[in-house]
């Protein structure tokens, strides 16, 4: 058995206590044919591999990045995705694709290929801030959607049952099905809403490194994701290399995030509720954001000043303005009602807010309500957009809103929120009817004719997803 790290430095296994990793020493039974059938049986045999030994270290991945690897990646982009510092888009490169994908293929098999700088550009934040993003040039985009392919078939075997964020096959709304199944079913009365302190930004590379080597060996592929992390960032014509974070944005990124989080969180925190809680835990983790429900407040105490520590051993530390821990659950009302306290607090997560709530029966019961401060958010862009659109026609208009309102329902329409969700409407309706209003003086829209316009295009509110318990279950039958 070789051991993951010759430099000296401390290995991250010795964190966790787990044993020296394997190397897969023969290679793989498959071809390195660009045929899709090849491609696809490769993959399954590297997952098979990494299901059936959790210590093997692969040590021969790259030549799984095939053309026809390339070409899936390529059309798995956005199309209308802003170009990177190439300035390329997705149309563009498309013409003469196959040349390219070729000639792509062989810098990376030769070492010639070079990550370009992130192209750095902000949108704001609910709370007035601004998220930088890093834009990457399309290239980099494709060469780093095929690499997430191949070592997804690794580290889906590893990441366990409560990682949920950008994973294949999970969204935001399996998180917080299991989150509401466990609050209402688990024996829940305190909730610690956990924020790290600008993860994306702060995260060690040196220790993220070290994190894919436990089950990564090829040099060639560790070599990509150095030059990503080095690639720096360009922002009005000036290149920087931050020493850590990795560039939100980045098809990578994602995926490196949930195993530096594995590591450092993920396989601790499953530890720690098996060891040290005298009562249940349980976990929840989207991306960066974790949401942990405790039975006993000593526990929630202890775990969160553990957690502190944990963090801080890998270059992180929770937000101390955003990290609480609040009494929930199915006895909170009525011990906070014996301390004269009030209702019980609320949290948010993945755009809704959480309340500890009764039944029409005086059960608990979970109530999930749209963040309001991401809805006057959502409200306010539409209103700008609407600005800009002033004199378009009032159908094309329409059909925008349309797309709008509707994409907003597919996600917020959720059991018990359809009053927040008849708010938007009203509210996009008035400002909808301010647009229209202020294109001249003349004929001005009286409201008759923006309630029939409304009727014609802004759907009306209605449940879009099952009960959390309903659709837990058909995903969980055990």
């Amino acid at each position: 058995m070789n051991h993951s790290n010759k430099d000296g430095k401390p290995s991250a296994e010795g964190e966790e206590g787990r044993p020296v990793i394997k190397e897969n020493t023969h290679r793989p039974n498959t071809s390195s044919t660009q045929g899709g059938a090849h491609v696809s049986q490769g993959l399954a045999g590297v997952r098979r591999a990494a299901k059936e030994n959790k210590e093997m270290k692969f040590t021969a991945l790259l030549h799984h990045m095939t053309v026809e690897l390339l070409r899936k990646s390529f059309y798995a982009l956005k199309r209308k995705a802003a170009p990177g510092v190439d300035g390329v888009t997705w149309q563009e490169y498309e013409t003469g694709l196959e040349e390219r994908l070729v000639d792509l293929h062989d810098r990376v098999h030769r070492g010639a290929y070079r990550a370009q700088p992130s192209r750095r550009t902000y949108i704001p934040k609910s709370d007035g801030r601004q998220r930088p993003l890093g834009i990457a040039a399309l290239e980099d985009k494709i060469v780093q959607q095929a690499t997430v392919t191949i070592l997804n078939q690794i580290y889906e075997e590893d990441f366990l049952g409560f990682s949920y964020g950008f994973r294949p096959g999970c969204c935001q709304h399996d998180a917080l099905d299991a989150l509401a199944v466990a609050l209402e079913r688990k024996k829940v009365n305190y909730v610690l809403d956990a924020d790290i302190r600008s993860f994306f930004d702060n995260l060690d590379k040196s220790w993220l490194l070290k994190f894919v080597e436990h089950r990564v060996a090829d040099r060639r592929i560790l070599r990509l994701i150095q030059k990503w992390l080095k690639a720096g960032v360009m922002e009005e014509g000036k290149w920087s290399e931050p020493e850590t974070g990795t560039p939100q944005g980045a098809v990578i990124s994602p995926l490196l995030a949930n195993i530096y989080l594995h590591y450092a969180f993920d396989l601790w925190v499953n530890i720690w509720r098996q060891k040290w809680a005298y009562g249940e835990v349980v976990v929840i983790r989207y991306a960066d954001d974790t949401v942990l429900g405790f039975q006993h407040q000593t526990d929630a105490d202890r775990f969160l000043e553990n957690l502190g520590e944990r963090l801080g051993k890998f270059g992180l530390e929770l937000h101390p303005d955003k990290t609480r821990r609040i009494e929930f659950g199915r006895f909170a009302e009525q011990n906070r009602k014996k301390r004269g306290e009030g209702k019980p607090e609320t949290f948010d997560l993945l755009g809704f807010t959480h309340i500890s709530a009764k039944d029409r029966n005086g059960n608990f019961a979970l109530k999930r309500k749209t963040i309001a401060k991401r809805m006057r958010a959502k409200l306010q862009e539409i209103k700008q957009e609407l600005r800009k659109r002033m004199h378009e026609l009032v159908k094309q208009t329409g059909q925008w809103l349309k797309s709008v309102v509707q994409g907003y329902f597919n996600y917020h329409a959720v059991p018990g929120n359809l009053d927040r969700l008849s708010v938007f409407r009203y509210r996009v309706t008035r400002l909808w009817r301010w647009a229209l209003r202020r294109r001249g003086q003349m004929h001005r829209p009286n409201w008759a004719r923006i309630r029939r316009l409304v009727e014609r295009w802004l759907p009306r509110p209605r449940v879009l997803h099952p009960y959390p318990s309903v659709r837990f279950a058909a995903h969980y039958s055990r």
